[in-house]
């Protein structure tokens, strides 16, 4: 199973959360992500002060295999993204909860926790190593056909 930094908090469509201060959040996608994904070619990210919607669309990935959107994990505003990318792609594979990353937001409001599995809660570590083990065992039987 791929890595998974319990540090961070993570939505069931494999993006990752990394609180910051002044209620800000950093966003990527995880390496379970990387791995479906292949080599990620292109990225899309939005512009600085775009608003967005969790669950909606926020970026996009191209990879050698598909083009797949990215979840926005919380509602609010991008203060940041990741410009390096535009020239380095790669750092997504390479480095997906480092370098990797894509968009910083600062949320809505206070409460944008719902709906991310928080890894340092033994319960919802449990579950979310429960769905990747799912997630793996689906991907394997698909490959089987």
């Amino acid at each position: 199973m791929a890595e998974v930094p319990v540090e961070l908090q993570y939505t069931s469509d494999h993006e990752w959360v990394r609180r910051g201060e002044d209620n800000i959040v950093r966003v990527g996608v995880t390496a379970h992500a990387t791995e479906q994904l292949g080599d990620i070619v292109y990225v899309s990210l939005p512009t600085v002060g775009a608003q967005v919607v969790a669950g909606d669309s926020c970026a996009e990935l191209e990879s050698t295999k598909s083009v797949s959107d990215v979840l926005a994990p919380v509602t609010g505003v991008v203060t940041a993204i990741n410009e390096a990318l535009a020239e380095a792609p790669e750092a997504i594979n390479a480095e997906p909860y480092g370098d990797g990353w894509l968009v910083v937001i600062k949320p809505a409001g206070e409460d944008y926790g719902a709906g991310l599995f928080d890894l340092n809660d033994p319960g919802q570590l449990e579950e979310y190593t429960g769905f990747l083990e799912s997630e793996q065992k689906r991907i394997a039987d698909m490959a089987k056909k």
